[in-house]
């Protein structure tokens, strides 16, 4: 038996906005839907949005799944988070804020808020004409066959939430919890990034001379940064786009997308889910990322 919090109980015994938004001619209204997952893989989700054009507000949100306790309960507290956000800002939430929103999901089941995230990031995808189904970040060489998980879309899930072990991408992307016969793909993807890890770090030490006792300086920081945005710039190349970083103007952080990263309407799930999270966890909680021309 899985150990849910009373929180994740109440959104699935009294699901909010569980239904459909239909279609409508009202004036400057629209409405769209976004869908991951499958039946077959035992997960399905569509997030309904109805959203308000001059504005770019959510007026409404309502879900539909084919799932578990945490599938239910997880879409359920995404629509009541997204309510009255403009797109962007909707984007600005990450499967982690739904995990916390419940007061935590069981790490074998953080695929659903992982689902939550990836539906509502169709929708707006597929509301600003971007089709999810080519967006480049979810392609690359399959790992998974069981699960049709992506390398690309492996490495994202990983930086993303510092990912460890073969076990916690399971529990994010499914991958490996078919067949098995991946795991070894992952585990090698892991070791990658964490050979990238340790070779960034110990080449930041080297060169800025970090001491844990001193408060970081203006160049400590830059350096840094700079580490984070190396880190992350496998995953933007995959998408056809970079960053550079522009500058540091106190607590702002301000940086370069280029390429695809550029151009793209998700540019700021970007900014806030590969890049602002990881700064803030290695350089300082108070930085913020912003985007510049």
């Amino acid at each position: 038996m899985w150990d849910y919090t009373e929180k994740v109980m109440e959104h699935f015994y009294n699901p909010r906005n569980q239904g459909v938004i239909e279609a409508t001619n009202e004036p400057g209204i629209a409405t769209v839907f976004g869908e991951v997952g499958s039946i077959a893989c035992g997960d399905a989700l569509r997030l309904h949005l109805k959203i308000e054009v001059d504005t770019d507000k959510i007026l409404d949100s309502r879900f539909q799944t084919f799932g578990c306790t945490s599938a239910i309960a997880s879409s359920s507290a995404l629509t009541e988070m997204i309510k009255g956000l403009t797109l962007d800002e909707a984007l600005k939430v990450s499967n982690q804020d739904i995990a916390n929103f419940l007061g935590g999901l069981p790490e074998e089941k953080m695929h659903c808020s992982v689902m939550g995230k990836e539906a509502l990031e169709a929708a707006i995808f597929k509301y600003r004409g971007i089709e999810i189904e080519h967006h480049e970040e979810d392609e690359g060489a399959l790992v998974c066959s069981c699960y049709g998980v992506s390398d690309n879309r492996i490495r994202r899930i990983i930086i993303e939430n510092n990912l460890t072990t073969a076990e916690q991408v399971t529990s994010y992307v499914k991958a490996g919890g078919g067949c098995g016969s991946c795991l070894v793909d992952i585990e090698d993807i892991l070791f990658a990034i964490q050979q990238e890890k340790e070779a960034t770090a110990a080449r930041i030490t080297a060169e800025v001379g970090l001491n844990p006792t001193h408060p970081l300086t203006t160049v400590q920081k830059i350096a840094l940064i700079q580490a984070v945005l190396q880190e992350v710039r496998p995953v933007l190349l995959a998408d056809g786009g970079d960053v550079d970083l522009y500058d540091l103007e106190g607590n702002v952080v301000k940086v370069i997308l280029k390429g695809a990263c550029g151009s793209c309407e998700s540019s700021m799930a970007t900014l806030k889910n590969a890049i602002e999270v990881r700064i803030k966890e290695r350089v300082s909680p108070s930085l913020v990322v912003e985007a510049v021309e």
